[in-house]
């Protein structure tokens, strides 16, 4: 895989962390999320408006990339809020999903027929640990405490189309928010912040790159006197 295309492969790997939305009902929860299909349509047809869609969203990529300057430095905060800008740039222009709408497209599209609240949360759980993410501030056992406390005290599996039954739940989930630190107002900063973090995670993997393919390049013969080049120092638009 060319250098170019492990960028822009790095570009589209989105990881979620966040307090999602749904039917009203404010929960904290981690899990990665697919985007949506296109709207459906039948034969040759969807195949080329799908290639159309995938080469417009790439050359519309290729055309942002051309124009920045990137830093392979994922120790420099500042290399990685511009790179993070740089990869939002690309989603706006794109039309690419965000990450809270890349989440609850997933959860819309995994869990609609799903009736009860307790295998709804259980299959968040199964999504999160398909994907190998860790749920580090341990929401899962106390959204299932919160869970089972509202389940005895209605003495009945909780629906999710229980108004309120799930009023009882938010009540829990409030205080669970409350204990971990988590305010509703502060949504668009924990995106904000989770932005970097895959910015971060995504130079790495770059410079990671970088190194090994200057490593394969340097066993060469006619490249063995060459010096090494810093991977801070490579402007990623002469690759592209």
């Amino acid at each position: 895989m060319s250098f170019s295309s492990r960028l822009l492969s790095r570009s589209k790997q989105l990881y979620g962390s966040q307090a999602i939305l749904n039917q009203q009902h404010a929960f904290p929860v981690r899990y990665y999320a697919k985007e949506a299909a296109p709207a459906g349509l039948k034969g040759d047809e969807m195949l080329k408006d799908i290639f159309r869609d995938i080469k417009q969203k790439f050359e519309t990529a290729i055309g942002v990339l051309r124009k920045e300057k990137i830093t392979i430095d994922p120790e420099d905060p500042a290399a990685v809020s511009h790179y993070a800008k740089v990869m939002k740039t690309i989603r706006e222009k794109a039309g690419l999903f965000s990450e809270s709408q890349r989440i609850q497209c997933t959860i819309e599209e995994e869990t609609q027929d799903i009736p009860d609240a307790r295998t709804y949360f259980l299959k968040l759980q199964e999504i999160r640990t398909k994907r190998g993410l860790s749920d580090e501030l341990g929401v899962e056992a106390m959204t299932m405490d919160a869970l089972e406390k509202v389940e005895k005290e209605i003495k009945q599996p909780l629906m999710r189309n229980d108004k309120k039954g799930m009023a009882l739940l938010m009540a829990e989930f409030d205080k669970v928010n409350k204990k971990l630190g988590i305010r509703r107002e502060d949504l668009p900063k924990y995106e904000e912040e989770l932005e970097l973090k895959i910015a971060k995670a995504q130079l790495e993997e770059l410079k990671k790159d970088a190194v090994e393919a200057m490593e394969t390049q340097r066993k060469r013969e006619e490249f063995k006197d060459e010096k090494v080049i810093d991977v801070r120092a490579l402007d990623i638009r002469n690759f592209l």
